[in-house]
């Protein structure tokens, strides 16, 4: 037995003084008052007093890239990456090498989730305009979702058919997850600015090539798909105040049209291009000051419901060069959920509310079984913080494969003590110790 002992303990909308007892895998108990002396005797005790407790982040869109994209990164050290950030669970995206869009892929994946993952773990399928049949086969039980390519062609894997779109929305039974630009808008802005700046064309121009109306018309297009057919949408990595409208008000529950943010929409502007450059290139791109705070807004009052990462790895070699030839993506799984406690200390968000849309939403918005809060008979996914311990980013700390942050030099108010996953201590005041993630299992 562990016991969690006098932490601050975040959870389900408050924050109190409490114990947690761990038993196997599980929380068996939470102790709002004195602990029974039987169980301080007996437990191993963690001295918790002026450190939070949270339940372990849920991450629902990372790319890991395993396999045939290694060289970047891969599922063992990216993973290791996320238990170092208080980050329990991840579900990874189709567009490795080979892509997954096949079952047969698919169950490669798994394979090597159960081989080489710290973290617990789930995998999207992926849709072409011609793999209807293999998305109708994946397992809602264990698959978190079927990743639509609306726009930002990746390899074979832009939708752009009509007709397989409206087949897709119409008879997948499971939540469909989209990245939503529209490409015949970014092609024509590309046209435009090559025609006035030639073919390298600069970094401060990424959120005009893949515009706000890119990023509006593509996502209204999914909805209006979703509404037509009834079918479970969650839109990935918003970053326009536009798109914002195109969502409800509503309890969770009882939603079937939901969006995600990402922590670099919610950090930087694009008054930040001039200082980072192409570190912070991302697809969608970075926009306005107003754009991100707007979408900031949109997660407090409700319209927008989780933050993620798109935790998407390159080697700082292919980060080189403009709007064009930089490759879009960045490593952040290690540092989202400090990022965004840091946010909560500059009072644009609560730590409740961090919890809410990092830990409780993505696991009621995919089904996750027994995880993302922390009561009694869950699965004992935690991270411990200390609140008051300034943690400075640098090149020797990053775990990442790729080695480079765009948060490198940034130093944070807080840091990630100790992570628990399915009850055993799998990252101890910077070791990440050798402990297995298990694979995700969801309640449809």
């Amino acid at each position: 037995m562990i016991l969690i002992h006098k932490a601050t303990i975040i959870n389900e909308g408050a924050s109190f003084i409490g114990s947690v007892l761990i038993e196997k895998d599980i929380i068996s108990e939470i102790y709002k008052a004195d602990v029974p002396e039987a169980i301080l005797n007996k437990a191993t005790v963690i001295d918790a007093k002026g450190l939070w407790l949270l339940p372990g982040v849920i991450d629902d869109q990372v790319h890991f890239r395993e396999p045939g994209l290694t060289h970047k990164g891969d599922i063992a050290t990216e993973s290791r990456a996320a238990i170092a950030g208080g980050v329990t669970s991840f579900m990874e995206m189709p567009n490795t090498k080979p892509q997954t869009t096949t079952i047969e892929n698919l169950e490669r994946k798994f394979e090597l989730g159960a081989e080489k993952s710290y973290a617990n773990y789930s995998f999207y399928m992926g849709a072409t305009n011609d793999n209807i049949a293999e998305l109708k086969k994946a397992d809602r039980k264990n698959v978190c979702g079927v990743k639509v390519f609306m726009g930002a062609s990746t390899g074979n894997m832009l939708v752009d058919d009509k007709k397989v779109l409206q087949a897709i929305f119409a008879e997948i039974d499971m939540l469909i997850a989209t990245h939503c630009e529209k490409e015949e808008i970014i092609r024509e802005n590309i046209a435009k600015y090559k025609a006035e700046l030639g073919e390298d064309i600069p970094i401060q121009y990424h959120p005009l090539i893949r515009s706000t109306e890119a990023c509006y018309l593509s996502s209204a297009e999914a909805v209006e798909l979703a509404d037509k057919y009834q079918a479970r949408l969650h839109i990935l990595h918003l970053s326009t105040e536009k798109e914002i409208s195109l969502f409800d008000i509503k309890p969770l529950s009882e939603k079937k049209i939901t969006g995600e943010v990402c922590v670099h929409h919610l950090w930087f502007s694009d008054e930040d291009y001039s200082k980072y450059g192409t570190r912070i290139k991302w697809n969608p791109s970075v926009k306005t000051i107003q754009d991100r705070d707007a979408l900031t807004q949109g997660l407090l009052k409700g319209k927008l419901d989780v933050i993620a990462t798109d935790h998407a790895p390159h080697l700082l070699e292919e980060k080189q060069g403009g709007a064009l030839k930089a490759a879009s993506g960045g490593p952040l799984v290690q540092h989202s959920l400090q990022m965004m406690l840091e946010q909560a200390k500059r009072g644009k968000i609560t730590k409740e509310q961090v919890v809410a849309k990092m830990c409780h939403a993505p696991a009621e918005l995919f089904q996750v079984h027994k995880r993302g809060y922390i009561r009694r008979g869950y699965f004992a996914d935690l991270a411990l913080v200390n609140p008051n311990k300034p943690y400075t980013i640098t090149r020797d700390n990053i775990l990442y494969k790729c080695k480079w942050s765009p948060l490198e030099g940034e130093t944070f108010s807080t840091s990630i003590e100790k992570t628990f996953l399915n009850g055993k201590i799998a990252f101890d005041n910077g070791t990440v110790n050798e402990v297995r993630g298990e694979m995700l299992r969801f309640d449809r």
